[in-house]
């Protein structure tokens, strides 16, 4: 099952111990790690990444789930509501890019304290033993959850909620006549807009998840091609799992199109 894990630590060193260690564990074959950083948290709340590289199929942060939930865990996303629109716009980026909900997100934003440090890693993990054995015999607090589809579902929702205010909006501009006919016109307009913009953000989104999930399978089917026996048959169920995974996303997804014309 695909998830992501966040091991809390009190200093530095523990951290890139407990780095090593999900590293280790990734050898074995127990987990496949798909991304994984360091990050602390200074004095002022602000979470920076200390390290992030390693022979993982992804190798950069920026627009992918790992870089999501990093840009998520600096605080509470209640915080957001009152801090401007600019930031709640920015957090809910990193939720649609994360996948995982505000409630795992809380947790571990409160429980990383200014001047502790985490493990934050994108895996595969068929169960937890393994993890919570090592972390915690390292002083690590383990947190994870599984990624879920809750994005692809909100947007479906909107999708759905939208074109039935678009639907109504059209049907009282067939009646309407002179000024307010022309006011309609402009609200309908300004509504196939924000589809349209909504529409594209999620076909960018899609493509950004595809690319991630091809070379989480990729280096899947490269270790695959090295193992044997037990170990060989976890990582091909790993990667038909992402596979199926994806595949359920994309469903949910389906049939978005562009808004209908009024005129």
């Amino acid at each position: 099952m695909e998830k992501m894990i966040v091991v809390i630590f009190d200093d530095e060193k523990k951290a890139y111990e407990g780095s090593r260690a999900l590293y280790d564990l990734d050898l074995e074959g127990s987990i496949s790690i798909h991304a994984e950083a360091v990050v602390a948290k200074n004095a002022d709340g602000k979470v920076t990444t200390k390290e992030a590289d390693g022979d993982f199929p992804i190798r950069t942060l920026a627009g992918t789930t790992l870089g999501g939930l990093i840009g998520l865990i600096g605080g509470p996303l209640g915080l957001a509501i009152g801090a401007g629109t600019g930031a709640m716009a920015g957090m809910l980026a990193d939720v649609e890019v994360s996948g995982v909900d505000g409630e795992f997100i809380d947790d571990v934003s409160k429980a990383l304290k200014p001047g502790k440090c985490a493990v934050v890693a994108d895996v595969n993990e068929e169960w937890v033993t393994p993890v919570d054995t090592r972390m915690e015999a390292l002083g690590g607090v383990v947190y994870r959850t599984a990624r879920s589809g809750v994005v692809h579902e909100q947007f479906a929702r909107e999708k759905a909620a939208m074109q039935a205010e678009l639907a109504a909006l059209k049907a009282e501009h067939a009646k309407a006549q002179g000024e307010r006919k022309k006011r309609l016109n402009s609200a309908i307009e300004k509504l196939e807009t924000k589809m349209q913009a909504k529409l594209d953000r999620q076909q960018r989104r899609r493509e950004e998840y595809r690319r991630e999930i091809d070379a989480k399978i990729e280096a899947m089917q490269r270790r695959v091609e090295k193992a044997q026996g037990a170990a060989k048959h976890a990582l091909e169920a790993r990667a038909a799992e992402l596979r199926r995974d994806y595949e359920v996303a994309k469903a949910k997804v389906s049939g978005s199109g562009a808004p209908g014309s009024h005129h």
